[in-house]
């Protein structure tokens, strides 16, 4: 069986974590597998929007391989904590839009995953956490650099040292979450606020989060130039002059990504 199932619908692609029986726990395997998609998505110029989930209802992910790792010698513990780490970088810097679909449990790794997406959408009966302390070690795919950047340094430094597990509702309190919605209605939910990005010019979409990511990470002068620059991409886009067309004509504008 495949550790990650992958499907494109449309536009629109869905990478699913598809170990159910181990929680969808990450071993090497998935790891490399995930890379390999993360990778490929990247680079198709017709996949505008990614989805990331679990199979099954019980977890979205519970993190690392706790079986595997206690079979492990340090120097591949060490492989797989540079490797999980280095996917979950490449899926942060997709130049598409991401949504982590969290079906259920998140914890460690799991919950760095959705952190690296730049959207998290969870069931109502979803629990979640950075939970590494409580197991003698830290966040080491991204959880204590992209939480605090996300709800600030004093709650994450709460949620990590206390290896708090949250309610979805808690955790959309804390900031963590961008929506919370039904079990029933998981799948319908983040498929709608995925097609409000894909209703929108592709090459937009990627320059105004290039600008955002970017512009995070530098000072305000800095920042406005990285934004100019991102605008001035779009300028000569077919794309801006379809937009001007379809105003004009009071039509939905038709994106072609060109």
């Amino acid at each position: 069986m495949e550790a990650i199932h992958y499907e494109q619908k449309g536009n629109l692609a869905i990478v699913t974590l598809n170990r159910p029986i181990s929680m969808n726990a990450f071993n090497y395997e998935m790891l490399s597998e995930l890379s390999h998609i993360a990778e490929s998505i990247r680079i198709n110029p017709d996949i505008r929007v990614v989805i990331f989930t679990g199979s099954g209802e019980k977890a979205f992910s519970v993190g690392a391989d706790l079986k595997e790792r206690k079979t492990l010698t340090e120097q591949q513990v060490k492989r797989n904590i540079y490797k999980i780490g280095e996917v979950f970088s490449t899926i942060e810097n997709l130049p598409q839009p991401t949504i982590a679909m969290m079906n259920g449990y998140a914890f460690g790794g799991g919950m760095e995953l959705a952190l690296a997406c730049d959207f998290r959408i969870a069931a109502d009966d979803v629990i979640l956490g950075l939970t590494e302390t409580s197991l003698g070690i830290i966040p080491g795919a991204g959880g204590t650099q992209r939480l605090p950047r996300l709800i600030g340094e004093a709650k994450a430094l709460e949620l990590i040292l206390t290896a708090r597990r949250l309610k979805a509702d808690e955790a959309l309190a804390y900031g963590v979450l961008t929506q919370v919605v039904s079990r029933d209605r998981l799948l319908e939910s983040t498929e709608k606020f995925a097609n409000l990005m894909l209703a929108n010019g592709p090459i937009a979409l990627q320059q105004a989060k290039f600008a955002v990511k970017q512009g995070m990470n530098a000072d305000l002068h800095t920042g406005l130039n990285i934004e100019r620059k991102a605008y001035e991409i779009t300028i000569p886009t077919e794309d801006r002059v379809e937009a001007l067309i379809a105003f004009g004509e009071k039509r939905k504008p038709v994106f072609k990504g060109k």
